[in-house]
């Protein structure tokens, strides 16, 4: 007997759990009998179609559903209207559901309805990878901000410590300055002009 398997799901076997799920639906089965019936086929449990069908692919196949069950409901009111008239007629029930065929679903119907099931499906996978993007982009986004924010406080720190150092080289200026100019003294020399003499102390 072969061993559940337990890896992940792949685009196909999500789509054969929604068509048999579907034609249950449509036929008027139980969705249990459903997923027995694809556990079988993909060497799966019951119980990890139905958690699969439950948690992702229901949600990608909400139209798919209702068709579905607007079928059962059709199929069921031929049905009853074909038992009714063959109870007229003089038939028995038993009878009756011997003779009733099922509703005829045209190919081209059955076509536009998978091309509208895989088109949601498309859809919700093109969403999700949007979504998967965005969220990068977010963090992507986010990381460099805050590299930003750091680069930032280093350049506001830069420019306080250059404001601190010509503050200091211009204080420096000024008393060189100042300095200079008390060392300087003038005499007269012996032709009557003035020059300018350096103070060595």
């Amino acid at each position: 007997m072969p061993t559940n398997r337990q890896d992940a799901w792949s685009n196909d076997e999500d789509l054969l759990l929604a068509e048999v799920v579907l034609r249950h639906i449509r036929e008027g089965g139980t969705q249990l009998q459903a997923f027995e019936e694809v556990g079988k086929q993909l060497s799966r449990t019951a119980a990890a179609c139905g958690f699969r069908w439950n948690s992702y692919v229901r949600k990608q196949y909400k139209s798919g559903i209702e068709l579905a069950k607007k079928q059962r409901k059709e199929l069921r009111k031929q049905t009853q209207s074909s038992v009714e008239s063959r109870e007229i007629e003089g038939e028995q029930p038993t009878e009756a559901f011997q003779h009733v065929d099922k509703p005829k679903i045209s190919f081209e119907d059955l076509v536009n309805t998978l091309k509208i099931l895989y088109q949601e499906f498309e859809q919700s996978s093109e969403a999700e990878e949007k979504l998967q993007e965005l969220e990068k982009r977010i963090a992507y986004l986010t990381a460099e901000n805050e590299n930003l924010k750091k680069e930032l406080q280093t350049i506001e720190q830069d420019y306080k410590a250059l404001i601190e150092i010509m503050e200091r080289a211009r204080k420096m200026v000024v008393l060189q300055e100042e300095d200079r100019q008390q060392k300087v003294k003038f005499q007269m020399d012996k032709n009557g002009n003035l020059e300018r003499v350096e103070n060595k102390g």
